[in-house]
């Protein structure tokens, strides 16, 4: 759970306020299109709140939108260890894997993101793809 308290600045320029203030603008930069700048503060965030769910997911979400597709895959995998029932946290290490080039370990996370929910349409298309990748690759 976050706590709402004022972590001291450890650094000249760094983010004033508290873990929650840190977690509301980095989920705002996220959605108006600044994931690079999100990343940086809510890793901030995650260092100074390392249990928090909400922005471990904020961070992953953020550093796959900037392309920090290996950073990302670590993000979610936290998630999948903390909590082996978030389907979400599945399927963005499943993509995260993908946009590294490791189309074998994708598989198995977007697999298990499918059959927790099976009715997720960009769940199953992601595991078609990855699977369609492997055939093709092995009919080389």
């Amino acid at each position: 759970m976050m706590q709402s308290r004022n972590v001291p600045e450890d650094s000249p320029g760094g983010p004033v306020g508290d873990v929650y203030d840190w977690y509301q603008r980095g989920v705002k930069l996220l959605k108006e299109g600044s994931p690079a700048a999100a990343a940086s503060l809510l890793e901030r965030a995650a260092a100074a709140e390392p249990e928090s769910r909400s922005i471990r997911e904020a961070l992953a979400r953020a550093q796959f939108n900037s392309r920090q597709y290996a950073q990302a895959a670590d993000s979610f995998r936290w998630i999948v260890a903390a909590n082996p029932a978030e389907d979400y946290a599945y399927f963005g290490l499943g993509l995260a894997l993908w946009r590294t080039g490791d189309m074998e370990a994708a598989q198995e996370p977007l697999a298990i993101a499918v059959a927790m929910r099976p009715d997720e349409r960009n769940y199953v298309s992601a595991l078609k793809s990855v699977r369609a990748t492997l055939r093709a690759r092995r009919e080389m």
